[in-house]
């Protein structure tokens, strides 16, 4: 699934290619991928772009007096920008194309979806706030003001362990399952421990890991063009999909921790004092 970091170079990379330009086509190809439908697609069609901004993992392609397109990619969602899109509409229900933006320059873009959950999403709205998903986001990790203080005062009461409250992204927007190993490794923290017990030291080094995380993979994918982002970001990641190879820190052997639809992977020298992680379904919590 993108993640902050892949969302806000997909951001860059479409406030370079969109911004100045005309949107002369919206063709939804797949009916699922619509949430909204009042305004319609068309009605951003004969509308320049003005701007692109990203909510967390939502991506807003913002008009000049229209409608905003606000995508999220979901798990298995993408976008493929095209120098030159096909000529003719694109065929219904043929591979996994969902949604096609043309640009009076002939460029543009395909939003595709593999697999078979359907959970990309996309809407046409006249503020992007009205967004369930975007109405419902926390703060924003990379904010000016999301400093140590307010961090440490949405962890206070947080009753749950790290890894799900990481992920939650009414608490904070914008990381999901990768990166959330990733700062937990950094931070040399188990998944386990509970948010609420943070030392005020643990809190500050779990800030820490959370800000340069984050910071060093947008770093990473800046200027990276967006069909090259998915394998920049596995490039990047230390932990994370990376069972059973050496811990890139200490050489220990990374170990998996699997639920009904995700897993997380953790070093136990690095963050459970060299203790294997049960089964999070079996196990105690380690603290």
């Amino acid at each position: 699934m993108p993640e902050l970091p892949e969302v806000e170079a997909l951001k860059d990379f479409l406030t370079e290619h969109l911004v100045g330009h005309e949107i002369v086509r919206v063709l939804p190809v797949a009916i699922s991928v619509l949430k909204t439908y009042d305004p319609p697609p068309t009605a951003l069609e004969g509308h320049e772009v003005v701007a692109v901004h990203r909510y967390g993992k939502f991506l807003d392609v913002e008009t000049d007096g229209g409608p905003h397109l606000v995508t999220h990619l979901a798990r298995a969602g993408w976008l493929h920008w095209k120098d030159r899109l096909p000529d003719g509409p694109p065929r219904p229900g043929k591979g996994p194309l969902a949604l096609r933006v043309a640009l009076e320059t002939g460029e543009g873009f395909d939003l595709t979806e593999a697999g078979t959950q359907k959970r990309l999403a996309v809407y046409v709205v006249t503020d992007p706030r009205s967004v369930p998903g975007v109405a419902r986001l926390g703060p924003d990790p990379l904010a000016d003001d999301f400093d140590e203080p307010r961090f440490a005062a949405l962890l206070k009461d947080e009753r749950r362990q790290l890894k799900g409250a990481l992920r939650d992204q009414t608490l904070i927007a914008g990381v999901g399952n990768a990166y959330s190993d990733e700062i937990l490794h950094a931070a040399k923290t188990s998944p386990f421990k509970l948010a609420a017990s943070l030392t005020p030291a643990e809190t500050h080094t779990l800030y820490t890991a959370l800000r340069t995380t984050l910071l060093d993979a947008v770093e990473r994918s800046r200027g990276v063009a967006a069909g090259r982002l998915k394998a920049e970001k596995k490039s990047g990641l230390r932990v994370h999909g990376r069972t059973g190879q050496p811990c890139p820190v200490c050489g220990d052997t990374i170990r998996e921790v699997s639920f009904s639809d995700s897993s997380l992977q953790y070093c136990p020298t690095c963050q459970t004092g060299g203790k294997p992680l049960a089964d999070r379904r079996m196990s105690r919590l380690l603290k």
